[in-house]
């Protein structure tokens, strides 16, 4: 969004009308809507301020639910914000922590800032891109613990910051830059006001290990079977003894596993009656072996994450699959499997065997009212076709 578009958006006029239009349903009804827009006097420019604000709060619900729509969102800040489940837990580590107050140094659109101000933090939001700012002061303007400054976290006076939340920007433009020292504010910057002040820093889940400090606790989140981020803790805010740590959020609930490091594997063995499929984000954070343990498992094969029991497990950091049958990999094996089982609907997974499932899907005999799950992988070394049930 340039500064035109938001000096569109950010009229009475423009304002009014975002309170009092439904979301149109299909692209004609957008074509109506403009239509009918236009022939009431309103400026192109409105309407289409408008109009995009809605196909974004449409977008930004699955994020902010029902605060999506008394926002006002930037494509690129919407895609890189927090959803508000995941924000609200970065908030509670703060009031766990004990801390009453934070800058957040580099605020986006106002996400996390939103989510600190509700749990009832004092917040000092800075964000660098103008725009962008001017978009957080509008979102977090209900909040009379919270100020919005246009302002550089690097250039910003931090010397009363009670702790500090980074989400160093890893784009210019539409540009994703690579190298950390390019993001804004600089990770090694980020990292050296981590060691001065509790801090929370908001990174890729899939950033290179070798650059996480050591000493801080790395944690990775998943949200409803997706990891989301990874963050970094550190002072107060990081747990005693615990550098690792993987957390899963469910709509409704949540689950963790911690550790003092990456944990050793569980040695390999025979497939038992059920196969175990961590969460992506204990396998970011290498630690399915304590997982393993925990359960009574074993790893199916030393470079897989699939593990295996001889009991269901029920937890929110794995997914469990009961096997019913299995035989060794191959096309002719797998038609047979799947055109004894009577299976119509077909999951299909694969770690360790390079194969297209979807080319694979159109060659197999899918007929019956069952349904089941194919797991392509190997044991212990071996490539292996397991048919199993998903376990609720």
């Amino acid at each position: 969004m340039d500064r035109s578009e938001l000096d569109a958006l950010l009229t009475s006029e423009a304002l009014t009308l975002l309170r009092s239009i439904n979301d149109p349903h299909s692209q004609d009804d957008v074509l109506s809507r403009v239509s009918a827009l236009r022939k009431e006097g309103h400026s192109l420019a409105t309407v289409s301020a408008v109009m995009g604000q809605l196909a974004l709060r449409a977008k930004a619900r699955d994020k902010f639910g029902e605060f999506a729509e008394h926002m006002l969102f930037s494509k690129e800040g919407l895609e890189v914000a927090s959803r508000l489940a995941v924000s609200s837990h970065h908030a509670g580590r703060f009031l766990q922590a004990g801390l009453t107050s934070v800058v957040d140094a580099g605020c986006g659109i106002g996400g996390d800032s939103l989510a600190f101000a509700g749990a009832g933090l004092h917040v000092r939001a800075l964000e660098a891109q103008e725009v962008t700012a001017a978009l957080a002061a509008f979102n977090l303007k209900p909040f009379d613990t919270v100020s919005v400054e246009h302002a550089r976290a690097e250039e910003a006076d931090l010397t009363n910051a009670q702790a500090l939340w980074f989400d160093p920007a890893r784009r210019e433009g539409t540009t994703r830059l690579e190298n950390p020292e390019d993001w804004s504010p600089s990770l090694e910057w980020v990292f050296q006001r981590a060691r001065e002040l509790p801090t929370g820093i908001k990174l890729a889940p899939g950033m290179e290990r070798a650059l996480i400090p050591a000493g801080m606790e790395a944690q990775w989140v998943s949200y409803k079977g997706s990891v989301v981020e990874m963050v970094l803790w550190s002072g107060g805010l990081q747990r005693e003894g615990i550098t690792r740590s993987a957390l899963v959020l469910t709509e409704t609930a949540g689950a963790e596993i911690t550790g003092p490091a990456d944990s050793a594997d569980e040695p390999a063995g025979e497939l038992q009656d059920y196969v175990l499929e961590p969460d992506g984000a204990v396998i970011r954070a290498r630690l399915i072996g304590d997982l393993a343990r925990r359960h009574d498992a074993r790893m199916m094969d030393s470079t897989i994450a699939y593990m295996t029991a001889p009991a269901p497990v029920d937890s929110p950091l794995l997914q469990c699959f009961q096997v019913l049958e299995q035989v060794p990999y191959s096309l002719k094996n797998v038609t047979a499997l799947i055109g004894g089982a009577q299976v119509g609907t077909l999951e299909i997974k694969k770690r360790g065997i390079d194969i297209d499932p979807a080319q694979l899907r159109g060659t197999l005999p899918l007929k019956g009212s069952g349904s089941a799950t194919l797991i392509l992988t190997r044991v212990q070394g071996k490539k292996t076709a397991i048919l199993a049930q998903r376990l609720p």
